[in-house]
């Protein structure tokens, strides 16, 4: 009986020895070769995984960064330039000089602007509300007030006023990941150059009707009258399907297109007060 469990033991120690070398083989012949500079260059990214770079997240975006020739189309928004120089420093590469960004919304619908004229009472998401109709006032572009935006924010950047119903900006907080842009289903969220002191000068508006219609939809919509156009002295601005654009690479913030908008769709933000104009006044000689 003894002799019997001897050999069973011999037998299985054999067949697990047999076993192993076999498994040793082929992990050998099938094994994958990862390059550890790889985790080098993970180790300095910040962990976010945001998507804001275009890949699934920080690990993705450090294998296309030690996988790839230069780094051109490869940025991590939320590190910025010292985390991609920090990378570049590591794979021996040149970063990229990318201007930083920041959020904005393209839409001034406030209440007091875009007076309300229908009662939604479904599911309050944006999505699906902008699925099932126009939304609660008679423009069918502007912001739903819903907060998906808000939602899909993981750096605490953005706050739902509630006066006005919409979507608030914090600038200090947004890493331009890009999440709240490819939340709207309006897309009337954009990435823009972040300038000095926060400023920013853009049309908050996203209606593409004719004047009139979108004018009746909202007081401070865009006319698309031209005249920003013809006061920019830089090509800052041009219109396209009933609506100005201001490329905030062009624009050098003179703020003449503001004060010449007839219905204050463009928006100037963290500027020192506009100086009074001071009228000179001629004596008449009797």
């Amino acid at each position: 009986m003894d002799h019997i469990i001897l050999i069973t033991i011999i037998s299985l120690s054999l067949l697990a020895l047999v076993s192993a070398v076999i498994l040793y083989f082929i992990a050998q012949r099938f094994k994958v070769y990862e390059d550890p500079r790889i985790d080098e260059v993970q180790a300095v990214l910040p962990a976010a995984n945001c998507g804001g770079c275009g890949y699934a997240g920080c690990r993705s975006l450090a294998e296309a960064l030690v996988n790839a020739e230069t780094f051109d189309g490869l940025y991590c928004p939320v590190g910025g330039a010292e985390v991609m120089a920090g990378a570049a420093k590591i794979l021996g590469k040149e970063a990229p000089v990318v201007d930083p960004q920041v959020a904005v919304l393209l839409c001034n619908g406030t209440p007091e602007n875009r007076p309300r004229t229908s009662n939604y009472t479904g599911a309050s998401d944006c999505r699906i509300s902008n699925s099932l109709y126009i939304g609660e006032s008679d423009c069918s572009y502007g912001c739903l007030g819903f907060g998906d935006c808000v939602k899909a924010c993981t750096f605490g950047a953005m706050t739902i006023d509630p006066l006005t119903g919409l979507p608030v900006i914090i600038d200090d907080n947004c890493v331009a990941c890009g999440a709240c842009v490819k939340a709207c289903p309006r897309n009337i969220i954009e990435l823009r150059k972040k300038a000095k002191k926060e400023r920013k000068i853009y049309v908050a508006c996203s209606n593409c009707d004719k004047g009139g219609p979108a004018r009746r939809a909202c007081k401070v919509a865009c006319i698309a009258c031209s005249k920003c156009v013809k006061v920019c002295e830089f090509g800052a601005i041009t219109i396209e399907n009933n609506l100005a654009y201001i490329d905030a690479k062009k624009c050098t913030f003179c703020r003449k297109c503001v004060t010449e908008c007839p219905t204050n769709s463009i928006i100037e933000l963290n500027f020192a007060p506009r100086k009074p104009k001071v009228e000179v006044q001629t004596e008449t000689v009797n």
